[in-house]
């Protein structure tokens, strides 16, 4: 969870999704309040706060902010395993991310074993086609994440499947709940076209106090 001028914005949605994934797992409830557990830490000012709930013990730990600026991509040849509850079973998200690493690149793009666009090992892609927005259906088994949610609320938008070449040529950008809405630089060492409407989102993501 990002913590933002001293608060947590999506604190609400955050601890929602987790009872629900606990719940639908099968897994016991955490035996202490997750959010007074994680309230104080929003005095930490700007960065990421981390909640893992084991064996019905809940823990919290806090890093630093990841890097801000538009990402190298390129598209992992390691394929995507369905991913639909945020749990430390990411073998796939980890090999995509070393792949990247080796490549010279900053993260990794994933894509189905029959070849659709999934996520990224710790986001959501979006992009621009003409006047829509696009991103891949939850149906793939891609996480149902806060950022893809408030995004989707912000500007409505056309969920599908579509092959690693419906991206060429367009202007991609990525979301995820501790970096928000980030342009992607490049893909595949190609260079990614600027839209005015990514920043008008990244401006918009953020709520107001």
């Amino acid at each position: 969870m990002r913590v933002r001028d001293g608060r947590i914005p999506f604190m609400d949605r955050h601890l929602a999704r987790l009872a629900r994934s606990i719940a639908e797992l099968g897994l016991p409830q955490p035996k202490q309040d997750v959010r007074k557990l994680a309230t104080p830490f929003s005095a930490t000012g700007d960065a990421v706060l981390r909640i893992e709930v084991l064996d019905g013990r809940a823990s919290v730990t806090v890093r630093e902010l990841p890097a801000l600026e538009p990402p190298a991509l390129i598209t992992a040849s390691e394929p995507h395993q369905p991913y639909p509850h945020k749990t430390t079973d990411r073998d796939c998200f980890m090999d995509a991310l070393e792949e990247a690493e080796v490549a010279e690149a900053d993260d990794a793009l994933l894509v189905t074993h029959e070849g659709w666009i999934a996520e990224g090992t710790v986001w959501t892609l979006f992009w621009w086609d003409g006047n829509r927005l696009r991103t891949p259906a939850l149906d793939l088994g891609i996480l149902p994440g806060v950022a893809r949610a408030r995004v989707l609320e912000l500007e409505p938008g056309v969920e599908g499947r579509h092959p690693r070449a419906a991206l060429d040529g367009k202007s991609l950008f990525l979301a995820n709940a501790v970096r928000g809405v980030v342009p992607i630089a490049s893909l595949d060492g190609v260079g990614v076209p600027a839209d005015p409407r990514t920043a008008e989102l990244a401006r918009r993501f953020w709520p107001e106090r």
